[in-house]
Parts: structure tokens; C-alpha cells; sequence
């Protein structure tokens, strides 16, 4: 078995089922296949990886090093694909985009489907990352093209195209002293928002677009933040502030994946912070028909999230 992905997979269904049977039949394997499989790798190894003496089954020390050395060959073999694409398949358009994890999910299905069954000679790369160090590979042309929220904090030598929006909302669940029973969205003036920017928040991890703007609320009202914990992620940040961590600052396109739950949305004034959604290239650089049509198609889409 010269697979990594297939190894990998063997051994997370394994230490899920903790018994060799189960693990086999989910695999549609035999088990003495399995078994046979797991004692060849040690043997190879010449060490054991999985401790199955008592359950849970667990990876040893030496397994964790194995699981994580499958991990990056796995990673590895990807990049490999990658970056033989426009040799394997030279008469096909390659377009790189970086963009926030968080912000793809709701940005890409609106433009992507679409785009690639007009194009279908065009193969997508999404490079996921957070802001700063999308703006750094997008100058150092390592992407096409950038997505993303809040064009006003983009460095120089960048171009972009704005469409769309949306406006933010203040968390408040049923655990926090400011929720009000029986309503949703409150009036922009239900509290002062000086007050309430004093309460303890989640926030998103520095770096992110929402934190830039998150900050810049804070230095506006002369507040000094009271963060609890932060998280690479928005939706992480969202689901905390709605099961009662503290407040938090989101927007409709994020609290509405959420499972539905008694919250109050306090709406933020968009004269303070407001997402403006872009798609960015590097000044000056020449961009191919095929990128064109991509930015052309971006701000053709209706991108006005609401929550009511």
C-alpha cells in the first residue's frame, strides 16, 4: 500500500472504531487485509504505531510521527499536482485566488459555479489565508487575484473593484445582561453602543479583516477592549458569542448558517464599520482575458446579505 491518502484514512477509521472488525467492515476490507496492512507498515517501520492493547486504540510516539509524515505527503503530492498543472495541461487557464477561509464560503458559490461552466477550460486554485498574507502573495504575484471584505485597509500597489456589502451586528445571547427577551434585531439606538463596546468580547484573531475593523470601533469610542479568548475563525467567534462567551461583532452571511437560536442582534451604525466586498489584482500587472472575465463576473453578482 503505497497510497499515503489511503493509509491515512485506514488508520483515522481504526482508531475511530478501536477494533479491527468494524474498522474493516466500514472499509469494505477484510480484516486480516487490515491487520495484515497495520503489521506490515510496523514491520517496515520497525516500531509500532498503534497501541490496540486496551481501548481507545491510540497512536504511539513513533505513530504520531508516521501520521504526521502521511499528513505532508499528502500535502506535498497536492502541491505537485498544482504546480504541474500548466505543463500537464498547457491550454488551460490557470487562475490562483487567495481568500479568507470564512469569506469563501459564502463568496465563492455566488461566483465560482457559474464562472466555470462559461469556462471550463479554467482550472481555480484557492490559496486560503488570512488578509495580510494574501495581500503579500498577491504583490509577490504567488496569486491572480484577491477576495475579500474592507478595501480601505489594503496596502499600496493594489487595485480593486468593490460590489456589495453588508452591514454588522452586535451578539447578544440570553446569558448576557443586555439580551432582551422576545426580540431579534433591536433599534440601532436600543443601548449606547460606547456601553456595550465595554462589555466582554470574543473576537477574531488579529490579522483578520473583521478584527482591523473590530479595533478600529474600540480606538473610535475610546474603549479598551475586554477580550476572553479569540479564533482564526469568524464562525468559530459567532457560535461563541451566540451559547453566551461573550458579545461579538458579525454579519448576516456568518449568523445565518448558524442553527437557529434565541439571540439579539444589536445592527451597527455602517457610518462606523460597514464589509465591503472586493476582488483585488496587483496594480500594473497585466491580467489575462480569462481573469477579466472573472472580476467582470464578480461585480456582476447581487452581494447584499440580509437578516431579518
Amino acid at each position: 500500500m503505497n497510497n499515503p491518502e489511503v493509509v491515512l484514512h485506514y488508520i483515522d477509521v481504526l482508531l475511530k472504531e478501536n477494533n479491527f472488525t468494524k474498522a474493516a467492515h466500514e472499509l469494505y476490507i477484510s480484516q486480516p487485509y487490515l491487520t495484515q496492512l497495520i503489521k506490515r507498515i510496523e514491520k517496515k517501520l520497525g516500531t509500532q504505531i498503534i497501541s490496540r492493547k486496551q481501548v481507545p486504540f491510540s497512536l504511539t510516539s513513533a505513530g504520531v510521527i508516521y501520521y504526521k509524515y502521511l499528513e505532508k505527503a499528502i500535502t506535498d503530492q497536492q502541491c505537485l499536482l498544482q504546480n504541474l498543472l500548466p505543463y500537464v495541461h498547457p491550454d488551460n487557464d490557470i487562475i490562483k485566488i487567495g481568500i479568507l477561509e470564512s469569506l469563501g464560503t459564502f463568496l465563492l458559490p455566488e461566483l465560482l459555479p457559474n464562472f466555470i461552466k462559461e469556462n471550463p477550460n479554467t482550472k481555480i486554485q484557492l490559496i486560503e489565508n488570512v488578509p495580510r498574507s494574501s495581500e503579500s502573495q498577491l504583490l509577490n504575484e504567488q496569486i491572480d487575484c484577491y477576495i475579500g471584505q474592507t478595501p480601505e485597509a489594503l496596502t499600496k500597489g493594489i487595485k480593486f473593484y468593490v460590489n456589495g456589502g453588508e452591514r454588522y451586528f452586535i451578539i447578544i445571547s440570553p446569558k448576557s445582561k443586555y439580551f432582551q427577551k422576545g426580540k431579534f434585531i433591536l433599534k440601532p439606538n436600543e443601548y449606547n453602543l460606547k456601553e456595550i463596546l465595554q462589555a466582554p468580547f470574543v473576537a477574531s484573531a488579529p490579522g483578520s479583516a473583521i478584527r482591523h475593523q473590530l479595533n478600529g470601533i474600540f480606538q473610535k469610542f475610546h474603549v479598551k477592549p475586554n477580550i476572553i479568548t479569540e479564533s482564526k475563525s469568524v464562525i468559530t467567534v459567532t457560535n461563541l458569542a451566540i451559547h453566551g462567551l461573550g458579545l461579538t461583532i458579525s454579519a448576516a452571511s456568518i449568523i445565518k448558517r448558524m442553527a437557529p437560536t434565541p439571540i439579539n442582534l444589536l445592527p451597527i451604525d455602517p457610518k462606523f464599520i460597514r464589509i465591503k466586498y472586493f476582488i483585488a489584482t496587483k496594480d500594473a500587472r497585466k491580467i489575462s482575458p480569462t481573469l477579466a472575465k472573472l472580476i467582470t463576473d464578480f461585480c456582476k453578482l447581487q452581494l447584499e446579505p440580509d437578516i431579518k
